[in-house]
């Protein structure tokens, strides 16, 4: 299903903000690892919001996640603060590892190998 221009504009930000209250609580760097905001997808109703984490160089994915699902309250607090103008109602923040970066890594090795594997072609002239 399309996402609205409601939808967008409201994702795009609690993504802004979210950015910044990471830096700012210093969970963009957990564990000699690097964490972003990838996007950010808003339910229709406008309630729930679901923020997928891009992590780097991360050793163990699942504990960084309950680490930030750990400190919900507190960024749901600080992005309250901040948007409470122009939201109603402050959407219930979930969290998801976006594993993107690491299927684009994957695919790179794949295509690496199959490169190296491949026969030497004959000069057609």
């Amino acid at each position: 299903m399309e996402e609205g221009k409601r939808q967008k504009q409201v994702g795009g930000l609690i993504q802004e903000e979210i950015n910044d209250i990471f830096r700012r609580l210093g969970l963009s760097m957990i564990e000699g690892g690097m964490i972003s905001i990838s996007s950010v997808k808003i339910t229709p109703d406008l309630l729930e919001a679901r923020i997928y984490l891009s992590l780097f160089q991360v050793k163990d994915a699942a504990a960084v996640l309950k680490k930030i699902e750990d400190r919900a309250w507190e960024i749901k607090k600080e992005l309250a603060a901040r948007v409470r103008q122009q939201l109603r109602r402050i959407p219930e923040l979930k969290f998801f590892y976006d594993d993107t970066l690491d299927n684009v890594f994957r695919m790179e090795e794949l295509f690496k190998k199959i490169n190296e594997e491949k026969p030497p072609s004959a000069d057609k002239s």
